[in-house]
Parts: C-alpha cells; structure tokens; sequence
C-alpha cells in the first residue's frame, strides 16, 4: 500500500474533507527552504556545442552517432552569479547567473555499441526577481533545469556533440528558515505492498474445489 492506494486513515496527505481544522492539533517548527520569488523561462537552443566526458562504456570506437540527450535531474548549478538591488524598484534585484544543467548523451559508436556520456548545458539569466530585506541569514540564489534534445550530430576531430535542445529553468530566491506551522500530526505510514504482475491472481481466485450442486448426465 501506500498514501494513495486505499489507505483509510485521516492522518495522511490528501484532499481534505469537511472542516480543515477538524484533526488540527499543534503548532511546529519545522525546517525549510521558503522560496521569496521563483521564475521560469523556457527557450528552445540551436547548434548548441556539448563537450563530453565519462564516456560508459568507456573508449568508444568514433564516429559516435547520437541518439538523444537529457537532463540527469531537476537540479542545477549555478556560477557568475549576481544581484543588483533596484534603487527605482524596492524589493526587487536584478539577477545574472550562468545556469548549468547536466545531461547525459545516448549515442552509438562505429561498431554499433550503444553507451552513454555527461556533460552541462550553460544558459545565461538576466532577470528581475523580489529579494527580501538584509538579514542575519542571507537569502540565496537557487535553480533548477531541465532538457532535453532529439536531435544532434558528433563531430569526430573535436570530439563534440552538437544539439538543438529545449530547455526550461527555474530561478529561486530563498532562505533556510525555521517555519511555524499548523499540524495535524504524525502522519500514518501505510504498511508497503510488494510489487507483483499478478499472473497467479485469476488461478488463486478459484474455489479449491468445484462448486454447484451435483448433476447426473442423461
């Protein structure tokens, strides 16, 4: 079982019914990430050069012929970053950072061996994001990305792929913080269900012996 598979309880995630202050017990204090401002930016890339590493398996024989290529998580890093506060703008900043969102490429070598490598794509972000007030605890710049490519070519003498991509970015403004927040309590943890294709359910199902009331064939 789980949250969502016929698990009746009240003390578990879900769409609530009736009162929502109905089961509500306590105040906590709970450790987060509290997000002052967000923004998404989606942009298709042409011709972009990949360079590559971590080739698996490893030394493949050239040319490489590329099959597709995507992110390896929601995650990414971040380096050039900036933050200009608005003097004409309050609350808000001006933020530049290099995003870098990793990929991996799927490809097949001249000897039609399937493998895989890793590699980043870089976007520039110049945008205008809210920045709360100065604090104890500084507030950070943090992004996720994502992409994915269906098309690309390799170029065998300098070893890079070349790919037209979509890609989407999400820029953060946020602060660790100790947040006080309504609860209901402990959540119930449902006993797990082990997965199965079933392929025994329609004979296990049958009576162990047959049913019906006994017939004399004329």
């Amino acid at each position: 079982m789980s949250f969502f598979s016929n698990f009746q309880s009240d003390k578990c995630p879900g769409t609530i019914n009736g009162n929502p202050l109905n089961g509500m017990c306590e105040k906590v204090c709970i450790q987060a990430q509290k997000i002052f401002d967000a923004c998404i930016k989606q942009v298709q890339i042409e011709n972009y050069t990949l360079t590559v590493d971590c080739f698996t398996p490893a030394d493949p024989t050239y040319p490489l012929t590329f099959i597709s290529a995507r992110s390896t998580g929601a995650d990414a890093t971040l380096s050039d970053v900036s933050v200009e506060r608005l003097a004409d703008k309050q609350g808000c900043a001006r933020v530049q950072a290099t995003v870098h969102i990793p990929v991996e490429v799927a490809y097949t070598d001249a000897n039609g061996v399937e493998g895989v490598a890793t590699g980043s794509i870089a976007i520039s972000e110049d945008v205008l994001l809210f920045v709360p007030a100065p604090s104890i605890m500084p507030f950070k710049v943090v992004a996720q990305g994502s992409a994915v490519a269906a098309e690309g070519s390799f170029n065998s003498e300098s070893g890079i792929f070349t790919i037209d991509a979509c890609t989407t970015v999400i820029l953060k403004i946020a602060i660790d913080v100790e947040l006080l927040i309504p609860s209901y309590g402990y959540c119930a943890i449902p006993p797990a269900q082990d997965y199965s294709k079933e392929v025994c359910a329609g004979f296990f199902e049958l009576p162990l012996y047959p049913q019906g009331k006994n017939c004399s064939c004329k």
